[in-house]
């Protein structure tokens, strides 16, 4: 039985007796350990990988970096090599799971290396940082954010008490691998919003019907970018890209953007993927009273207490239709974008508060035009985006697609 192996990685000159007594206690659980040095002076005991191969994987000398006695400058150098560092040892087999603990600074040490590593390896950061917005730590990784309630400097009852769960979760999490993951089934991703759910729904029970499984993104800024590292990461199959509504926030300035990546993940892994304009009828604001003055005119719509929407323009529509177009161009594999005609979301239909044909025609005719159609299929349908038969024909087709590049 091969014994895992727990890196446990942080500041050996400043936190080393903690971090001894974190090594002590989880080879007492009959677990290896390999201590990564992220500090900058003289560590308490030696590490495994001293610091100077951390700053040198960043192509920085560590006595440089103590001469210069910058802070910031030396977690920017040192959080760079552990990003090289720490999913190169894990490549080699060097460890099974990750542990460290810290405060800000300690915290982005790690934290950088620990999201490149892939979904599913264990990592735990204990940090003073964790009870409030940890976005920046996580990003779109599974890093559990334990707070260390105390300082994680010294060793008390409550500090010795939380050290110890921390290092019972990532032993726990190491030593039972799941054996018990359900039967693999091959990965589809979806993006939805409330206002495309029914043709989520009725797209997912059809791929579920036929051997897939579905996993649906919340389009809300983190949901895409979250999608589209899972993408890039290699786990997903298809992706039923039907709700690309992030895209009208990136470009009119709404709450929900996810970045200008957005929509490239699939076309640059030649992953077989179906869009459509799902929601682009809509940029996101929070409460009323926080959309901003210049928009205050627009036609608005409350959606909850929580958000308020604002339909998109003509010349907002173009925009929106242009980088759909360009970001599809662009991809490596199948791609197809679907149009329906009849309306972008659940309040773009006759009667509905953002009925907007003349919105939705410059869109569907800008993407019509600046589309390259040696690279992408285009599909219009007489539909809603909420007709079951759209939704079953876009499952379909990305079926068709999956089965067509195997």
């Amino acid at each position: 039985m091969h014994l895992k192996t727990i890196a446990i990685a942080g500041t050996f000159d400043s936190k080393g007796h903690e971090y001894a007594y974190v090594k002590d206690l989880i080879e007492s659980l009959g677990l290896n350990t390999l201590t990564i040095n992220t500090g900058v002076f003289e560590p308490v005991f030696e590490a495994d990988v001293s610091n100077e191969e951390v700053a040198k994987a960043a192509g920085a000398d560590i006595k440089e970096i103590a001469a210069k006695g910058d802070r910031a400058y030396a977690t920017e150098i040192l959080s760079k090599g552990m990003e090289i560092l720490v999913p190169k040892l894990y490549q080699e087999g060097k460890f099974d799971g990750i542990i460290s603990f810290g405060g800000s600074g300690g915290t982005s040490l790690v934290t950088p290396g620990m999201r490149k590593l892939p979904i599913g390896v264990p990592k735990v950061m204990v940090s003073t940082m964790a009870s409030g917005d940890v976005s920046n730590y996580v990003g779109t990784s599974d890093i559990v954010m334990m707070p260390s309630v105390v300082d994680v400097a010294g060793l008390n009852s409550i500090s010795t008490k939380i050290f110890a769960n921390a290092a019972f979760a990532i032993a726990g999490m190491v030593k039972f691998e799941d054996t018990h993951v359900i039967e693999k089934k091959p990965l589809v991703a979806a993006t939805m919003f409330g206002v495309t759910t029914p043709c989520l729904t009725a797209a997912q029970e059809y791929l579920e019907a036929r051997g897939y499984e579905v996993l649906i993104f919340h389009a809300t800024g983190t949901g895409g970018q979250s999608m589209e590292a899972l993408v890039e990461g290699g786990f997903i199959e298809g992706v039923l890209d039907i709700t690309t509504t992030e895209w009208a926030d990136e470009l009119v300035g709404g709450i929900l953007a996810a970045g200008p990546h957005r929509l490239e993940a699939a076309g640059k892994m030649g992953i077989p993927q179906v869009v459509s304009v799902g929601a682009v009828d809509m940029v996101n604001f929070g409460p009323m009273d926080s959309v901003p003055e210049k928009f205050k005119e627009r036609n608005l719509y409350k959606h909850n207490p929580m958000i308020t929407l604002m339909r998109t323009t003509i010349e907002e529509n173009k925009e929106i239709g242009h980088v759909i177009a360009e970001k599809l161009s662009a991809a490596k594999g199948p791609a197809t974008i679907m149009l329906p005609l009849k309306g972008v979301s659940g309040i773009d239909a006759e009667g509905e508060p953002f009925y907007g044909p003349e919105e939705d025609k410059m869109l569907f005719d800008t993407i019509r035009s600046e589309v390259n159609r040696d690279v992408v299929d285009l599909e219009e349908f007489d539909l809603h985006v909420n007709d079951k038969e759209f939704a079953e024909a876009a499952a379909q087709k990305l079926i068709d697609l999956m089965q067509a590049a195997k």
